[in-house]
Order: C-alpha cells, then sequence, then structure tokens
C-alpha cells in the first residue's frame, strides 16, 4: 500500500513540474503564431529565388566596376 501513494506522489510532482513548463511556454510566447510556420514552407522557394537574383545583380555589378 506505501508503493501506491509513492507512485502517487511522483506522478503528482511529475504532473507539477509539466504545467510548469507549459505555462512557461504559453507565457514566452510559443504558441503565438501558428499560422505562419505552416505556411513560410510554401514560399521558400521564391525566398531562395529572391536571394539567388539579388546575388546575381551584385555579381553583376561588381564586374561591370
Amino acid at each position: 500500500m506505501s508503493v501506491i501513494y509513492f507512485l502517487i506522489s511522483i506522478s503528482i510532482v511529475v504532473a507539477v513540474f509539466f504545467l510548469y513548463a507549459f505555462i512557461k511556454a504559453v507565457k514566452s510566447g510559443q504558441y503565438d503564431d501558428d499560422y505562419t510556420p505552416s505556411v513560410r514552407m510554401l514560399f521558400d522557394d521564391e525566398l531562395v529565388k529572391k536571394e539567388t537574383n539579388k546575388n546575381q545583380i551584385n555579381i553583376t555589378e561588381e564586374k561591370q566596376l
């Protein structure tokens, strides 16, 4: 019977720890923006193309100088 009390007390401590970690994550703003990360992967190619175009323009300008 003492094992049950021990396991219940450990489970309560673990539950309180996870509750504290969850509240800390919510207060730090980790869950504020759910939409942007899921859509960001759709536009990654466009960002890479824009950066590549900018680099090509810079290289072309350097060659002209």
